[in-house]
């Protein structure tokens, strides 16, 4: 099935993201700065990276490696001419993160950020740990119910109802679940809330070097 994600145009995307009325894109560069500047990672994936949201936070002469995957090529074509020339060590894959990544050497460090709305967990948190060297930490951002508005929030760029049908709130709790079944261990869990009322969820996890988590 064609994904939704490769019929929104990166300027749509960015502009209904940064949108007074949306204001996730400050949010998410935010959280990925905070986790940057706490465990000063080597290496780092961001998952969904679009056009680079929160790239601009990197430090070089400490994240030697950034990794970006996205399925829109579009997407990572915007983020090369970007920072193809600012961020030394930078990877780019047009890939669906449904689909296996051994074909990427692992890192330390993930970041997905409302990506799992529009897969299938399971499958891809084995993918993700496939992409994590031993003792790597993953943080989620998943978007939780609210009552303000609907999922999509509303915004002059109307290619991005098209989201509505492809995107489902995934648990918090859940995804935990999952994670920790499969060798990750959370090791901290905080809500965020936007001036616009809706909520998210940022989850931290380990995974333990021996791929077990503890029990």
């Amino acid at each position: 099935m064609r994904s939704a994600w490769l019929d929104i145009p990166l300027a749509d995307y960015e502009g209904h993201m940064a949108a007074p009325g949306v204001g996730q894109a400050e949010m998410l560069a935010t959280q990925f700065a905070e986790f940057l500047g706490a465990w000063s990672p080597e290496s780092v994936a961001v998952i969904g990276c679009a056009g680079g949201n929160g790239f601009d936070r990197l430090h070089a002469e400490v994240t030697r490696r950034v990794v970006g995957i996205d399925i829109n090529p579009h997407y990572i074509q915007g983020l090369a001419e970007r920072y193809g020339d600012r961020i030394p060590g930078l990877e780019l894959y047009v890939h669906d993160i449904q689909q296996p990544v051994e074909q990427i050497p692992p890192v330390d460090f993930i970041y997905a950020a409302l990506v799992f709305e529009y897969v299938a967990p399971q499958p891809v948190l084995q993918n993700l740990k496939s992409l994590c060297r031993p003792g790597a930490a993953l943080v989620t951002v998943l978007q939780l119910p609210s009552d303000q508005g609907g999922t999509v929030s509303e915004s002059p760029f109307i290619s991005l109802k098209g989201l509505a049908s492809a995107m489902h709130l995934v648990s918090p709790t859940s995804l935990a679940a999952d994670a920790t079944e499969i060798g990750f261990s959370r090791l901290s869990s905080r809500r965020v809330r936007l001036s616009s009322g809706k909520e998210f969820a940022v989850q931290a996890f380990l995974l333990k070097a021996d791929g077990v988590a503890a029990p």
